[in-house]
């Protein structure tokens, strides 16, 4: 194994364990605001119970995503010195911008959200918790903008030789809004908010199955289940969008995720399957025609196959595929979910469905996955390319890396990662344990006795 395919599994690890988090921070950010905007407007004190929850859970997930953060920056300089080095000026702008507009935000006003309840004006802390969730959401932002360039690079010129050569900013909002920043942001802001929402959700449910804090769970599972109804609509919706823009702009990874070996009219579209890529064939379940019907809406309009693609500049098909069905596959876990739930909510029986609960208890890991294979398709799909069309990945490898050195320090990476993350298991199970400040049962009868 050479240092360049190491240190990409180790930038794969340090970005997965990371990717954990920021999901988790802007999905449970959209709940505070809503669930302490309801508080505002009604001052149920069931909504400053439940805020005040799940305000805590932010914070866990927040320094751990900061913490993690930091890792990968340390790696663009250690690993990928020659990467660094061509986009230090476009990445420099937008994660500078990152650092102004975002961070700065959150940590402005995240003591002010933890520790202000008694000390400022209920509207005042409503106003910090939105600039909490604001600056998680611009983090995003920047840093999709800076990954998207890497997709469909624009608004840059190269200059210098060699190893001098490097990137240059010639129009800041052209990189900005570059052709794929706009639909790669409101697919991942999406798939954020689903890590939140099923976090909340999970809780609820589990909570209805041990009989404990029930008014709690009813509000946390009602805000959650129509919230995930509306927001996986609206990501059917965006990941249409987003593979219209893959099969334009990025044709082999559009083949690799949808394994088109063959440019032919009525492309087929694989429900579920597996690429032989010794023989270049998908095998599996196919539907003939909508493909070509999905992507062009024309039936007969071929969809580029990697037989127009050139095999130095394919992919690898096997794992783009897998990754990119097995993202879909959640998507439609989380909505057998939401229709079951809401379907036992309706004839009211869910407290009696024990088999829905535990579902939503477990539905928690879907959006996790979802998100992970998604990213894994849209960087594995992008190879040969660290920049797509201009910088080839192993050429931003740092000189003077050894294979060795990238071992030693991805078993160093697994071993506190695995530290960090019982740790982060262990303090947010005994959070859900201890259960919600203050007991409001008193104040509410049983939400599921009958009338």
């Amino acid at each position: 194994m050479d240092a360049v395919f190491l240190s990409r599994v180790q930038f794969a690890l340090t970005s997965g364990f990371h990717y954990i988090y920021p999901p988790l921070s802007i999905g449970l950010g959209l709940m505070l605001v809503l669930m302490e905007g309801i508080y505002i407007k009604t001052k149920n004190p069931l909504y400053k119970q439940l805020t005040k929850f799940w305000i805590k859970v932010f914070a866990l997930t927040f320094a751990l995503g900061v913490a993690t953060g930091i890792v990968q920056v340390f790696g663009f300089g250690t690993n990928w010195a020659r990467y660094s080095r061509f986009v230090g000026d476009v990445f420099g702008s937008a994660l500078g911008a990152e650092g102004i507009f975002a961070f700065f935000l959150e940590a402005g006003f995240l003591g002010v959200m933890l520790f202000g309840w008694e000390r400022v004006s209920p509207r005042m802390h409503y106003f910090s918790t939105i600039c909490v969730a604001l600056g998680a959401h611009f983090s995003a932002l920047w840093i999709v903008v800076a990954n998207s360039w890497m997709q469909t690079p624009a608004g840059f010129k190269v200059v210098g030789e060699g190893d001098s050569t490097r990137a240059v900013v010639t129009h800041f909002w052209e990189m900005v809004f570059n052709p794929s920043s706009v639909e790669r942001l409101t697919h991942v802001l999406l798939g954020c908010w689903l890590s939140g929402i099923f976090l909340v959700v999970s809780v609820g449910a589990y909570y209805l199955l041990k009989k404990k804090h029930l008014a709690f769970a009813k509000s946390s599972l009602k805000m959650g289940l129509v919230m995930g109804a509306i927001v996986l609509f609206l990501q059917l919706l965006s990941a249409d969008d987003t593979a219209r823009g893959v099969a334009r702009r990025q044709p082999s990874k559009m083949a690799a995720m949808e394994g088109v070996y063959k440019t032919e009219p009525r492309t087929p579209m694989t429900v579920f399957g597996w690429v032989d890529e010794k023989t270049e064939e998908v095998k599996g379940l196919k539907i003939p025609g909508l493909l070509s019907l999905m992507t062009y809406l024309d039936i007969n309009h071929p969809v580029t196959g990697l037989d127009r693609i050139p095999k130095e500049d394919r992919p690898p098909i096997g794992i783009v595929f897998q990754a990119y069905h097995l993202m879909i596959a959640m998507w439609g876990l989380m909505v057998l979910c939401v229709a079951a739930a809401g379907i036992a909510w309706k004839r009211g029986k869910l407290r009696e469905s024990k088999w829905v609960l535990r579902a939503l208890v477990g539905s928690v890991v879907f959006p996790q996955i979802a998100n992970q294979t998604g990213w894994m398709t849209a960087e594995i799909g992008r190879q040969p390319w660290i920049v797509y069309g201009v910088l080839r990945t192993h050429e931003g490898v740092s000189k003077i890396v050894q294979p060795g050195q990238v071992i030693g320090s991805i078993v160093m990476f697994i071993v506190i990662y695995v530290l960090l993350f019982a740790l982060f298991i262990f303090l947010l199970d005994r959070k859900i344990k201890e259960g919600p400040e203050g007991d409001l049962e008193a104040l509410y009868r049983d939400p599921y006795a009958k009338s």
